[in-house]
């Protein structure tokens, strides 16, 4: 059985991750944008990574510039905002497709593992959010309206 734990992906900084790096942690996986309407949530994400700093939890960020060109900065841009803006200190990876051809295998097999509104795989807008449990598994996900501090009582659960 596949988990998020089979995926890589490459960081913030151009280095490859294997998410197995994350294995027995519950993830909080957001696609992520530095000129959105909810960009504010950035602040409510690192409150939720510092809240569970002692525990088997990571928010992990995708940069994404599908919804209305609103990331459009290079990698190291969007590190230095997310770093001097919100204080991000949860891991960054470097800007990805989360819908269409060129969608990232991690999102294609996340939107299998939870549709959203209507059934539908893709992604609507920046700030969705997936939460996987400490075995991998896709069980909740979430929509940009959701604000992170909202997602306590489920990851609580998790952990």
């Amino acid at each position: 059985m596949t988990t998020v734990y089979d995926f890589t992906a490459t960081a913030i900084d151009g280095t490859d991750v294997p998410l197995n790096r994350f294995r027995g942690k519950a993830l909080l996986i957001v696609n992520t944008a530095s000129k959105c309407g909810f960009t504010g949530q950035y602040a409510g994400l690192e409150a939720l990574q510092r809240q569970y700093a002692d525990r088997p939890f990571e928010v992990l960020g995708f940069p994404c510039n599908q919804f209305g060109n609103q990331e459009p900065g290079k990698a190291a841009e969007i590190a230095a905002f997310c770093t001097s803006t919100f204080s991000v200190d949860f891991p960054m990876f470097d800007k990805i497709e989360v819908n269409g051809p060129n969608r990232h295998p991690l999102y294609d097999w996340l939107t299998r593992q939870k549709r959203g509104f209507l059934g539908s795989r893709d992604i609507k807008w920046n700030f969705t959010k997936f939460l996987t449990d400490r075995e991998g598994r896709v069980v909740a996900r979430f929509a940009p309206q959701v604000e992170p501090a909202d997602i306590s009582g489920p990851i609580e659960a998790l952990l």
